[in-house]
């Protein structure tokens, strides 16, 4: 065994995530690909240069707003799992059927679809970025032939994140704080190019100001809702809050810190294309950030591709480092199959957890078409958000003797919860699509799993051969077991 194993004589998660890793998180699971690649929505629904710059900033005080809210939560139910935990201590008690329903679904929609989706998407963004310099090298035009090396090295870099989260955390958090720290450098360098263009007076662009401001309420609805999505991630941190050392401190500085961080970057690489770029090339560009480096960088413009490889890694190993522990806390409360909370005897993960995200996300890879997927799944994202805000609220009353090292204002979470109304309504009434159908069939399936296995404990018998087998394999036994 570990030595921390032998130290306290139990087999459990440790804390092993301080300050600096916890900011690295939020950053890594924050700052994806869509800076670099797509950023030019909220340009396009705002209509000029400075309505798209004051969308990006109030996004982003938005998020931390709901970020500051999640720390609080975190401080108050000390459990990994995000909005999962405080379903389940908020709306739990409240009735012996309804009252744990909403952290099932919660579970179910991210462990199962929506999590998994986005690692599979992001590794595949991964492995376009890193092979197309390779390709264009070799002059291979070959379409059939490039899709398939992109989909095998996607593979081979999911199979490489799952082994680094399955083997040890410290392991992760030291990779996890390496790629976290090289995409804040390739944001720099897309800042610095947009700073030495301004210094060379190239301010044409950026002169417009306001001109061409689309106030129509819809089109500023959708530059909002665009901004608000490019920011997800800022609750990344609460879904380990059992790894993070002193998270009644940790917690509220990680996030204090790192959404800022992430505002002024996104603000300022905005004004860099815009700087650069004109509106329509920005809107019509299929990868903002690439040509901006070929039209900035010359013969350093390699460093664009490589950046976002970099920042593509580091998110997916890390939305699959969070999305593990979701599905070992709903695993010990048995929303999940209970093979899922055991932990490895000697490493001390959640090695079950992470075997099998990696399996599903193998399986979204290989049958391809998932952005649909993740299209209708991420639906609810939103909603799970303004669901925590609610369970802010009545843990307040229901929890007020528990000590809060941390609490923010009243309007915080009562203005979060009506961002998170918005943020739903908004594409139901602006695009009107079957998908939303298929998002309540999910819901309506999960529910017929949560009454038969959850609520009336229905277990075949064969999962006691599924979780003997599991343990053998894995190695894995149930947490603080001595």
């Amino acid at each position: 065994m570990s030595p921390d194993t032998k130290q306290n004589g139990k087999v459990e998660l440790k804390r092993e995530l301080g300050l600096f890793s916890a900011i690295n998180l939020i950053l890594a699971v924050m700052i994806g690909s869509g800076i670099f690649i797509s950023p030019a929505s909220a340009l396009l629904h705002s209509g000029s240069v400075g309505m798209c710059i004051i969308v990006w900033a109030v996004c982003g005080v938005i998020s931390l707003l709901g970020a500051l809210a999640f720390a609080e939560l975190g401080t108050v139910v000390p459990r990994s799992g995000a909005e999962y935990a405080y379903f389940v201590d908020s709306f739990g008690p409240l009735h012996p059927f309804w009252g744990n329903l909403p952290a099932f679904l919660a579970s179910w929609i991210y462990v199962v679809v929506l999590r998994p989706a986005e690692v599979a998407v992001i590794v595949l963004t991964f492995a376009e970025y890193f092979c197309q310099p390779i390709l264009d090298a070799l002059c291979i035009k070959d379409l059939a032939l490039g899709d398939h090396l992109k989909k095998s090295v996607a593979i081979l870099a999911l199979g490489i994140m799952t082994y680094i989260n399955a083997s040890s955390v410290k392991l992760y958090v030291r990779i996890q704080n390496i790629f976290s720290s090289f995409k804040v450098v390739a944001c720099l360098i897309v800042i610095f190019g947009g700073v030495y263009e301004l210094a060379r007076g190239n301010t044409t662009n950026l002169s417009r100001g306001f001109e061409g401001t689309n106030f129509h309420p819809g089109s500023m609805a959708l530059a909002f809702y665009s901004g608000l999505w490019a920011y997800d991630g800022w609750s990344a941190v609460t879904t380990v809050t059992e790894e993070i050392k002193r998270p009644e401190v940790n917690i509220p500085r990680s996030i204090s810190i790192s959404v800022p961080i992430v505002t002024l970057l996104y603000v300022f690489m905005n004004i860099a294309y815009m700087t650069v770029l004109s509106i329509p090339e920005m809107i019509s560009s299929p990868a903002v950030a690439v040509a901006f480096g070929e039209r900035v960088l010359g013969p350093f413009a390699f460093l664009i591709p490589v950046g976002v490889a970099l920042s593509t890694f580091g998110c997916a190993l890390s939305v699959q480092f969070g999305v593990t522990r979701l599905c070992y806390v709903a695993s010990q409360d048995g929303n999940m199959l209970r093979s899922m909370s055991f932990v490895h005897v000697r490493k001390l993960t959640p090695a079950p957890a992470v075997i099998t995200q990696g399996v599903i996300a193998f399986i979204f890879i290989v049958v391809g078409n998932i952005v649909a997927l993740i299209e209708f799944a991420s639906f609810f994202i939103w909603i799970f958000y303004g669901a925590a805000m609610i369970s802010l609220l009545i843990l307040r009353r229901t929890m007020k003797h528990v000590p809060r090292p941390y609490s923010v204002p009243l309007w915080i979470p009562i203005f979060i919860a009506l961002v998170a109304v918005f943020l739903s309504v908004v594409p139901i009434v602006t695009e009107p699509s079957i998908k939303y159908l298929f998002s309540i069939g999910f819901i309506v399936l999960g529910t017929l799993v949560y009454y038969w296995f959850v609520y009336k404990k229905r277990r075949p018998k064969i999962m006691n051969k599924v979780t003997y087998f599991i343990q053998v394999l894995f190695e894995a036994v149930p947490p603080h077991e001595d």
